[in-house]
């Protein structure tokens, strides 16, 4: 496999992997049809379990523990400013996440 191409995957910081273990990450998810059409939005939070280039970054789910596996972009996941957070998808509020995170999936045309 060559990690060296334009879709190659930044180098995991273990620093920046240490830190983020066990902080509460709020996640949105935009998925697009093959249209351009929003298809489904999703917000969750979600407790880092682990990251790392093979999973991404895996989350707990706060609300039923499931996991979810996102990618392992770190400089994307940025701190968040302390409050309430409500989530439109289900009405709960999160309080003081430490990290947020917005992701565009875009279907094949």
């Amino acid at each position: 496999m060559d990690d060296t191409g334009p879709d190659a995957l930044p180098a995991l910081d273990d620093a920046r992997i240490a830190a983020m273990i066990g902080k509460v990450v709020l996640v949105g998810v935009t998925r697009y049809g093959g249209d351009g059409q929003v298809q489904d939005l999703q917000q969750y939070a979600g407790t880092v379990l682990r990251i790392s280039a093979d999973e991404g970054v895996v989350l707990a789910d706060e609300g039923d523990g499931h996991e979810h596996y996102l990618p392992p972009m770190l400089d994307h996941y940025l701190a968040a400013a302390p409050g309430e957070y409500r989530l439109l998808s289900t009405g709960a509020t999160v309080v003081d996440p430490d990290y947020l995170v917005t992701w565009d999936v875009h279907a094949r045309q």
